[in-house]
Formats: structure tokens, sequence, C-alpha cells
């Protein structure tokens, strides 16, 4: 059966993470989303602002995570992906801030990856469309961020994954970057082919692909085996909320927000073999502390189900 994952967020305590490795896999999760992105927050550096957390040497922060590491492996449960701070380049903001997020930031997140045996790295595409005339141009400075990191993800082999993103103007949501599933394909083959490894692959957010109108199955199916990471989660189409599935309805009839069937429908085509990973940590904030168990048992049953119409012959 397929596996099934959940973020580390809000379930596993830094000071004490065999309590939260020990409480998934009671759940029924067998792999985590390691929430890197945690420990330097996007409204920290959309503020021009930043922590200290990644001064850290490479030894030091390998000897912060080694509890970490440590209990993964004893509990079974794998980091299968994990997401890069973010955003990786603020518009606007002082060279030396930019420069920090790629040359300290960016490299440190693909150490640890490394060292905490992980394959799949998530980073955000940068939103840069509005500043440089275009959805062309803005990958052009995506892609020199990936082809800076892309020797190093060969070396250790990881996998980047870019990422299904919106943007906000406004009170609208609108389309970001790698929202278009045929350009992501191209880019991805260009850049794989470029450094003969599977450097580059796609994290396809079920969340943002509703939020824009995304049709989840043909952008899946266009995708193929390029796919290689999820971020499952629902909204209401208005905001990006981060729920459970099934959670919102379009009308009286109950008929869900979020085309689910469109979902397995697509992964099952396209024999997706990985792990069905949700990105639901604000659910846990949601409901009462004392319901926390009961909640994560709810999110990785909905994954089995999802599990079992993909793999369902």
């Amino acid at each position: 059966m397929l596996k099934i994952g959940v973020q580390t967020k809000t379930v596993i305590n830094h000071e004490n993470p065999t309590e939260g490795f020990e409480q998934l896999k009671k759940a029924g999760f067998s792999c985590v989303d390691f929430s890197l992105n945690e420990y330097l927050l996007n409204k920290t550096l959309y503020a021009e602002k930043l922590n200290t957390f990644f001064d850290k040497t490479q030894e030091e922060l390998q000897e912060y995570f080694r509890l970490f590491k440590e209990c993964s492996k004893k509990t079974g449960i794998a980091v299968h992906q994990m997401h890069m701070p973010y955003p990786n380049y603020v518009p606007e903001a002082p060279t030396e801030l930019n420069a920090y997020l790629r040359d300290i930031v960016a490299v440190k997140s693909m150490q640890l990856c490394d060292y905490l045996d992980c394959k799949y790295i998530v980073i955000h595409g940068l939103k840069l469309a509005r500043y440089l005339g275009s959805e062309e141009e803005e990958w052009k400075m995506t892609e020199m961020f990936l082809d800076f990191l892309a020797p190093m993800a060969k070396e250790m082999g990881i996998t980047m994954c870019v990422e299904n993103i919106y943007i906000c103007t406004g009170s609208h949501i609108l389309e970001g970057p790698c929202c278009d599933a045929v350009k992501a394909a191209e880019r991805i083959d260009h850049m794989n082919d470029k450094y003969g490894a599977e450097v580059l692959g796609f994290c396809f957010d079920t969340g943002h692909a509703n939020l824009v109108g995304i049709d989840f199955e043909r952008f899946i199916m266009t995708l193929g085996d390029r796919l290689k990471v999820l971020h499952i989660h629902d909204n209401d189409g208005i905001a990006d909320l981060h729920q459970v599935p099934f959670t919102f309805t379009k009308t009286r009839e109950n008929k869900p927000s979020t085309d689910w069937d469109g979902f397995v429908n697509a992964l099952k085509a396209i024999k997706f073999d990985k792990v069905l990973s949700f990105e639901t940590a604000p659910v846990l904030d949601s409901f009462p502390v004392e319901m926390r168990e009961d909640a994560l048992a709810f999110i990785a049953k909905i994954g089995k189900y999802f599990a079992e119409k993909i793999e369902n012959k």
C-alpha cells in the first residue's frame, strides 16, 4: 500500500521528538514532511528580518537535529520530504538578505536534507512576474536559483521539487509560479537532461490548485512520473486553509469543493507509487489538544482511503 505522511509541524516538539513520532506511528503514518520552514518564517522574511537559526554551522545544525533523526530511525517513520524556508527571494529587499537566503539558508537546507536521509526538498518558485514583466522572466530567475543548488542535489541524490503556488493581488487570488503543467514538465526535463540526474521534480499542492481552478486530472496526467511529492489539503476555494479533505462543499447537495475524484483517478493512471503526504498542520490547531490523536488518526484514515482507491486494480 502507498505510504501515508503528514507534517511534523505542531506534532513533533524539538525538545522531546520521541512523543510526537510515537503519536504519528500510533495514528497510522509511516512518513513525515519535515517542516524546516518553521525555523525561518515567511512573514519574518517578507518583513525583511532574519533570525539566527541558520547562522549555526553545519555541525551545530546536525547536533540540533540529532535526536530528531534518531527518533525517526527508531520509530521507522521516514523523513520523506521537507520544505525549504520560503520565500527564497524577497523582491525589493536588500541584496544582503537575498544573498543570505541563497548562500546560507538554501545551502544549509540541502545539507540538512541529506543529513536526515530525505530524498525530496520542496522549493517555492520566485514570485517575480509582476516585477519582471512576465512569467518567463520569473522562471529564468527561479532557474538560476535551482542551477545554483543542482550540483549539490546531484551529489547528494536529492530531488528538488517546485510547487504550484498562488499570488495575492488585492483581494484576488491568481495563478503564481508553476501553475502550467506543460511548461513545468518541459522545464523539469530540461534541467534533468542538463545535469544527467533527477535533480528536479514536482510537488502538486491540492489546496493551491483548488484556489486557482486547476484541472487536477489533466495537470497530474501531464506531469506523469515527474510528480514526486504531494501536499494534500482542502479549502473552500477562497482561502488557503490547509484543512482535512472532504471538509468543504460547493452546494447543498454536498459536492466537495475540491476534485478528489480527479485527484485519485490521475494518481492511479500515472501509477503514483510514493507518499500520500498531508499538509494539514492547521487542522491540529483547530481541534482541542485532547482530540489531537483522533484528528491525526482521521487524517491517516483518509490517506488509507485514497491509497485503496489508487491501488485498486
